[in-house]
C-alpha cells in the first residue's frame, strides 16, 4: 500500500468511525521490508533473525488480524552503512513497503534512518544496539537491547559483587563496541572502580588477531577483563584466545555481555569457557515456559540440532510487535499509527515480559547474569545467577552524551 492511500485510508477510517463498528474490517496486504545480513561473514545473524520473525509468523498466523503480510528481503551484506541505505531506499520508492525491519549492524540502521524519516515509513529495530539509534528518528522503535542493558549492569556486578578493583576493556572499534565500553566503564567507575586499560580491537568484519591485544591486557594485570566484539567467530576466538595466554592463571577475570557466549557458538568454546560470568538478555538454557515453548518449536521447524539465541528472539519479537502494530490499525498503516500502537506495548517473550518504552521508543527488560557451566548431559550450558528486573536503557535514563541529546 502506498503512503499516500495509507494516509487517505486512516483519515477516512477517524472521519467515519460508526463504520468501523457497523462493518467489517477488509483484509490489508501489508508489505514489510527485511533489511539482514543474509550474505558473508555475518550471514548467521541475519539467518536467526529471519528463522526468529518466520518462526513467529508460522506459529501464530492470527496475530496478524486476517491481514497479508509480505515479506520483501534485502541483503545488507556488511555493516558500512551504503548497502543497507541503497536496500531501504529501494524497498521504500519502488517495493512501496508498509514497514521496514531488521538491521543486524548499527552502522547500517544508523544510516537507513534518515530515509525511514523522509519517507514515513516505520523501522522495528530487531538488533543493531548502539543505545541513541532511536533518536535518529522518530518512526524507529526497537525490540532487541541496547549495549547499556548489559554493560552498565556489567560494570557495577564486576566491582561490587565479584571483587574486581581494576579493569581493561577490550572492545571492537564501531559504534556499538565504542557504547559497550562506554557503559561497562560507567557503571564500574560509578560503583568505585578504575580502568587501567582501554583497547580497540579491530573492526567488525573479520576475526582480528586478538593476540597482542590481550597480551597488553595480561601485561597491565587488572582483576577483570571486559570483553565486547559482535558474537560469532569473534567470540570463539576471544575464548581461544584468553586461554592460550593463561590469563585466567594470571589472575585476571573474563567477563562482557552475553555477545561473547552467544548460544551458537557455546559448544565450540569448550571447557575453556566454564565459569565466564556475563550479563544478557537471553539464553536458549531458560527455563520458562514461554521459552521452552520457544525452543521446542525452533527445534520442530530447523532440526534438532539448530538452537535460537538472542537474534533470533530479536525476530521473534519483532515480529510479534508488527503483529500488534497491524491489528491495531486494521491493516492501514502509517509511521504515526505504528509509534502509536507500540507506545507501552507489552509482550511475554522467550526472554521475559518485555515492554516498548513510551518515551524512548526503546526496549525495557530483565538483564541477567550469566555464568557458563558445564551441564550434566556433557554439554555447556547458561545458569542464571540474579536478575535486575526491567531495565530501562540506563545511558536515556543517565542521559549520557548522545542519549540526552549532545
Amino acid at each position: 500500500m502506498s503512503l499516500k492511500a495509507g494516509l487517505f485510508a486512516g483519515l477516512m477510517a477517524a472521519s467515519l468511525p460508526f463504520l468501523a463498528v457497523s462493518q467489517p474490517v477488509q483484509a490489508e496486504e501489508v508489505k514489510i521490508g527485511v533489511v539482514l545480513t543474509y550474505s558473508g561473514g555475518a550471514a548467521q545473524f541475519g539467518e536467526q533473525i529471519d528463522r526468529g520473525m518466520s518462526l513467529y509468523m508460522e506459529t501464530h498466523p492470527e496475530a496478524f488480524g486476517g491481514h497479508t503480510v509480505t515479506l520483501i528481503k534485502r541483503d545488507s551484506k556488511r555493516p558500512g552503512g551504503d548497502i543497507a541505505k541503497n536496500a531501504v531506499q529501494e524497498l521504500i520508492t519502488a517495493e512501496e513497503v508498509d514497514i521496514l525491519a531488521g538491521f543486524v549492524f548499527s552502522p547500517n540502521a544508523m544510516a537507513s534512518a534518515p530515509l525511514a524519516t523522509q519517507g514515513e515509513v516505520p523501522m522495528i529495530i530487531m538488533n543493531a544496539g548502539t543505545a541513541w539509534i532511536p533518536s535518529l528518528s522518530p518512526y524507529i522503535a526497537r525490540v532487541s537491547f541496547t549495549m547499556w542493558h548489559s554493560g552498565y549492569p556489567m560494570g557495577q556486578y564486576a566491582h561490587d559483587t565479584l571483587g574486581c578493583e581494576t579493569a581493561a576493556a577490550g572492545y571492537t572499534d564501531y559504534p556499538p563496541g565504542k557504547d559497550s565500553r562506554n557503559a561497562f566503564q560507567t557503571g564500574f567507575e560509578s560503583s568505585g572502580g578504575s580502568l587501567i586499560e582501554d583497547i580497540p580491537m579491530g573492526g567488525p568484519r573479520e576475526v582480528p588477531d586478538f593476540t597482542p591485544f590481550f597480551q597488553r591486557v595480561k601485561d597491565a594485570a587488572p582483576d577483570c577483563f571486559y570483553v565486547f566484539v559482535p558474537a560469532g567467530n569473534h567470540a570463539t576466538a576471544v575464548i581461544k584466545t584468553f586461554a592460550q595466554l593463561g590469563m585466567a592463571e594470571a589472575g585476571i577475570r573474563l567477563i562482557g555481555p552475553g555477545d561473547i557466549t552467544q548460544d551458537t557458538k557455546l559448544q565450540d568454546m569448550g571447557d575453556d569457557a566454564v565459569g565466564l560470568i556475563t550479563m544478557h538478555h537471553y539464553s536458549a538454557d531458560y527455563q520458562t515456559p514461554v521459552n521452552l515453548e520457544f525452543v521446542a518449536a525452533w527445534k520442530a521447524a530447523y532440526g534438532e540440532d539448530s538452537t535460537p539465541d538472542f537474534m533470533a528472539v530479536g525476530g521473534w519479537d519483532g515480529m510479534a510487535a508488527i503483529a500488534h502494530a497491524i491489528t491495531e490499525q486494521n491493516g492501514v498503516i502509517t509511521a504515526e499509527g505504528t509509534m502509536a500502537a507500540l507506545s507501552g506495548w507489552e509482550f511475554e517473550s522467550p526472554r521475559g515480559h518485555i515492554m516498548i518504552d513510551p518515551e524512548t521508543r526503546d526496549i525495557v527488560m530483565d538483564s541477567n547474569i550469566h555464568e557458563v557451566v558445564r551441564r550434566d548431559d556433557g554439554r555447556l550450558g547458561i545458569n542464571v545467577l540474579g536478575t535486575i528486573p526491567q531495565v530501562a536503557d540506563p545511558c536515556k535514563a543517565l542521559a549520557i552524551g548522545r542519549c540526552g541529546g549532545e
